[in-house]
């Protein structure tokens, strides 16, 4: 990587500061040729002006410089913090460009540190991770996959196997046959052991999503049951509008919240109903779509009005679907019972009134076992990716096994760890193509 990047470092939008980041072997001589200061000393703040190359002040700044390797990239880093206007940052990261930087390109900072070593790959994907948190708990397993839970664990599992690789090898070199037997004695212990673990991180793969997307939870029901109130209730706060009038809610409406430390990905949706509007039958139309993808569905009926032909419709979403059931209006006097409803479909009936707040502490109970308990400390499968790699090295962990019931040769044993390795290191990173980890970074954000 002979060329120096840069980029702005901070979000979009007014602030009180904002930086610019440059990496690479040239990046002190490129922020010296825009800085009116020398920049001799590392790891100190140095205030002084930002300049032109005509010499005019473009802003005042303070500057930090962390030389290689003791840097987030392992290079030679500078990093400007200025005003945090948008304006006087595109004129400073200009500036750099002008002086010799390049571009960045999304995540590019990150790949950085990967290709230097200072992280693996699983680490890398935690950076990502801890940016877009949306709880408290997420951020907590992000944080630890950032600071190498998973790693570790990856790195104990592969170093296990590599010892049984290496034993059998050592037994096919000085081949005696007293000890083969003993050999693969010991290697199908501790398959079997590694097997475990896998299957272990494995069983991590839906919570290690939840908490990294939420879990899509679709509100679903005829007009007027009390949607709106249900993702107000989530959301704390007035983000949809309650009104009188059916058919309000023409669109999906989204919102990340927070229940007991899962994000949910809540998706308030538009009455279910025969309707003549075009618009709302769109609305009608993507409500339905979402009931059939989300992975939770709440769905509500209003208990102060009888059961009718909308609401039967709404019954045949949920064939073999994910869903609570909720009563509303509560508070109300009461048509429909939760007994009525149980004969229409097999799910747990929760009565509830969003107005005095009746039965909402047992759906977010309700909620939260569905999601089931979830270790926030354990090593996480973080997405399909890792989750493949993973099955493909107990695949070959099993079929080690077999080849050592089978009797069919130590060698063969050997060839089967290997390919189990080679899925370990895809997933850290030690031995993956190109394609995929541009893949993996241009999911970032420019500037990180």
């Amino acid at each position: 990587m002979e060329n120096t990047i840069s980029a702005i470092a901070t979000a979009a939008g007014a602030a009180g500061v904002g930086i610019i980041r440059l990496s690479g072997a040239d990046s002190i001589k490129i922020a010296e040729k825009i800085f009116d200061k020398p920049l001799t000393e590392d790891r100190k703040i140095i205030f002084g002006h930002v300049k032109n190359f005509s010499g005019e002040i473009v802003d005042e700044a303070i500057v930090l410089v962390m030389r290689a390797p003791k840097s987030y990239t392992k290079e030679n880093v500078v990093e400007f913090q200025c005003h945090g206007g948008s304006v006087v940052l595109r004129e400073v990261l200009k500036l750099t460009y002008l002086a010799g930087a390049q571009p960045a390109q999304r995540g590019e900072f990150t790949k950085r540190a990967f290709l230097n070593g200072r992280i693996d790959l699983t680490q890398a994907q935690a950076v990502l991770d801890v940016i877009q948190a949306k709880t408290s708990a997420a951020l907590t397993v992000a944080q630890n996959q950032l600071a190498g839970k998973t790693s570790k664990t990856i790195r104990e599992i592969r170093q296990a196997i590599l010892n049984s690789a290496a034993h059998i090898e050592a037994t096919i070199d000085f081949p005696e046959d007293d000890l083969d037997d003993v050999t693969l004695n010991e290697v199908d212990k501790n398959i079997s052991v590694q097997i475990f673990k896998l299957n272990e991180l494995l069983k991590n793969q839906t919570a290690g999503k939840i908490l990294r997307e939420g879990l899509e939870t679709a509100i679903i029901g005829k007009p007027n049951v009390g949607k709106s109130s249900l993702l107000n209730f989530f959301a704390k706060t007035e983000r949809a509008i309650v009104t009188d009038i059916p058919g309000t809610t023409r669109d999906q409406i989204e919102e990340f919240v927070n229940v007991g430390g899962i994000p949910l990905k809540i998706i308030d949706t538009a009455g279910i109903r025969n309707s003549g509007d075009a618009v709302e039958k769109i609305g009608i139309e993507r409500a339905k779509d979402c009931a059939r993808r989300a992975e939770l569905i709440l769905a509500l009926f209003d208990g102060s009005r009888p059961l009718d032909n909308e609401d039967e419709e709404i019954f045949k979403l949920l064939h073999d679907r994910d869903a609570l059931i909720l009563l509303t209006k509560n508070d109300l006097p009461q048509i429909t019972s939760a007994a009525q409803i149980s004969k229409k479909i097999p799910a747990q009936v929760i009565e509830i009134s969003l107005k005095s707040g009746f039965g909402t502490e047992n759906l977010l109970s309700a909620i939260k076992k569905r999601v089931g308990t979830i270790d926030f400390e354990m090593s996480f499968v973080r997405d399909e990716r890792e989750a493949d790699l993973l099955r493909r090295a107990v695949k070959h962990l099993h079929e080690a096994q077999e080849t050592i019931r089978l009797n069919v040769g130590i060698d063969f044993v050997s060839i089967d760890l290997r390919a189990a390795l080679e899925c370990l290191s895809d997933l850290t990173g030690e031995n993956v193509s190109e394609d995929v980890i541009n893949e993996i970074f241009s999911k970032f954000c420019i500037g990180k």
